[in-house]
């Protein structure tokens, strides 16, 4: 395969990216040399956002993925290795349910297991599912989007689903960084910021500089941090 050849460029692979920050980072990573899997549950709409960033193909491909299904992505990992045979970027963006509406006391578990079904397991998922072709890279970056919402610090109350899973995967993001460290592999948790998107709403800062810090840690350097919680390349608390 090409992509195994040296000098072929870095391949990422980016979830929940169809639209919002996903696919702003899908863009900003194309745009300085990526070879970018643009992961979306809708393979139309994400072979439509695909095709807005790179209308040649030769950059950005889009695959069906919902991180929610250990089928899906078994299938995308199994895609990955078969068309380019390597990966050197995983950002797991891929997220659901902004619970504004909820409060803990009263939350229904139901609602918040689906979402630590996507935002906590989808991204243990398809971190495990490309684990042995990170591996393999030379430069291997994991990035957990992630959201001040999850620190423990600032958490006085509602959002209890969004909440939680966050918390849980910046807690995924500490246990991983230390078991993969002798890998060479940087594990770090990102917090674009309050972001307008359908997601966050209007009213948040650009889509391009939420992404930037995501773009950030996807691209450290080899000395660069591990195990840490950043926005906008500075640390947040835990």
């Amino acid at each position: 395969m090409a992509a195994e050849h040296a000098g072929a460029p870095p391949v990422a692979v980016v979830t929940g990216a169809n639209r919002g920050i996903g696919y702003e980072v899908v863009r900003q990573l194309a745009g300085r040399g990526h070879r970018v899997v643009l992961g979306s549950r809708d393979l139309a709409k994400g072979r439509a956002a695909a095709a807005r960033i790179d209308p040649g193909g030769e950059r950005v491909s889009a695959v069906q993925l919902d991180v929610a299904d250990e089928a899906s992505v078994a299938a995308m990992a199994d895609w990955v290795t078969r068309n380019l045979g390597r990966v050197d970027v995983v950002v797991n963006n891929a997220a659901i349910l902004y619970d504004t509406w909820a409060q803990a006391r009263s939350a229904d578990l139901g609602e918040v297991q689906r979402a630590l079904d996507t935002n906590l397991f989808g991204a243990w998922r398809v971190t495990q599912a490309l684990l042995p072709l990170l591996r393999r890279s030379p430069h291997p970056r994991v990035v957990m989007v992630s959201s001040e919402g999850g620190s423990l610090q600032s958490m006085s109350g509602g959002t209890p689903a969004y909440s939680v899973s966050k918390a849980a995967l910046n807690a995924l993001t500490c246990l991983l960084a230390g078991e993969l460290r002798r890998h060479r592999i940087l594990v770090n948790a990102i917090c674009p910021g309050w972001v307008a998107t359908d997601m966050g709403g209007g009213g948040g800062r650009p889509v391009a500089e939420g992404a930037a810090g995501i773009v950030w840690a996807a691209t450290l350097p080899d000395t660069g941090p591990t195990g840490g919680f950043f926005r906008d390349g500075k640390p947040v608390p835990w």
